[in-house]
């Protein structure tokens, strides 16, 4: 079995800045990563740690894979990569958790016994195999509506604007102290630390010809998980029947019409958002 690419859109949410989405895709692998936003100065060089850890991370990955490496040894791989790049450029050893650079991912393998998905955090991967409903790779329904409700409770502690920004004074220390605990209990992700990989979510679905993939990022998915505009069989079939490209318009113009989070808790207005729709042949 093996991958054609359908169609690709990767949008950053703000044009000004970094993207700090990355995805990688070839014949017989696919990967999207969402690094998480910084809380703080960046320790690495470039427009920010998030984008380093998901470009360098989703190159990675795609070349140990191509090597012939199975989707858990490439992940592996790419995570000792990814530690001791971490170690030999930062600009100083991380005091606290929340300064290390880390990542949602979904990676979708295809092998002989199926395509084998391994994932972190609230990236995900939506399902069609003929005319079954659409299967639900990830967490992320959950995760996005605990990370309303959070967003929600905070702003109305705060007294500000749930879309404020992450880096809001308001905001700041309550998020450091939620990422300090990543890479501890069942809360890890894709980061500088090759132990991480022994903690990455697996899941293995035996899928035929015509069978398509969407790999999705968090901020793509908010059109069904934050927002209730689509479900996973609707966001699937608008993904044909309008194209990625008219679903990233219909997700800003949502966003912009409710530019403070007052109607769609969530921390930020925009996210960058990254959907890869893949046909099984």
């Amino acid at each position: 079995m093996s991958f054609d690419m359908v169609a690709s859109l990767s949008l950053p949410g703000d044009p000004a800045k970094a993207n700090e989405d990355a995805f990688g895709h070839g014949g017989k692998e696919a990967v999207v990563i969402d690094g998480a936003t910084p809380l703080g100065d960046s320790l690495m060089p470039g427009p920010s740690d998030a984008a380093w850890i998901a470009q360098f991370g989703a190159r990675r990955l795609m070349a140990h894979l191509r090597e012939g490496d199975g989707a858990r040894k490439a992940l592996r791989a790419t995570l000792a990569d990814t530690q001791k790049s971490f170690e030999a450029l930062r600009r100083h050893d991380p005091e606290e958790m929340w300064q290390t650079p880390c990542a949602s991912m979904m990676l979708a393998v295809a092998g002989e016994n199926g395509v084998e998905f391994l994932w972190y955090g609230d990236c995900a991967a939506l399902v069609k195999q003929g005319d079954g409903p659409v299967a639900v790779i990830g967490e992320t329904f959950d995760k996005r509506a605990a990370e309303a409700r959070r967003a929600q409770a905070l702003a109305k502690e705060k007294k500000v604007s749930p879309a404020a920004g992450l880096s809001r004074a308001e905001f700041i220390a309550d998020l450091r102290v939620s990422r300090n605990r990543i890479n501890s209990g069942n809360h890890w992700l894709f980061s500088p630390d090759v132990k991480a990989a022994a903690h990455a979510s697996r899941r293995v679905m035996k899928l035929g010809p015509g069978s398509e993939i969407l790999l999705l990022t968090d901020g793509f998915l908010a059109l069904a998980s934050d927002y209730g505009v689509y479900n996973a069989d609707s966001l699937m079939a608008a993904a044909h029947s309008k194209g990625l490209a008219a679903l990233g318009e219909e997700l800003r113009a949502i966003e912009a019409d409710d530019s403070g989070g007052d109607r769609f808790p969530r921390f930020k207005k925009n996210d960058d958002a990254t959907a890869l729709l893949l046909r099984c042949t």
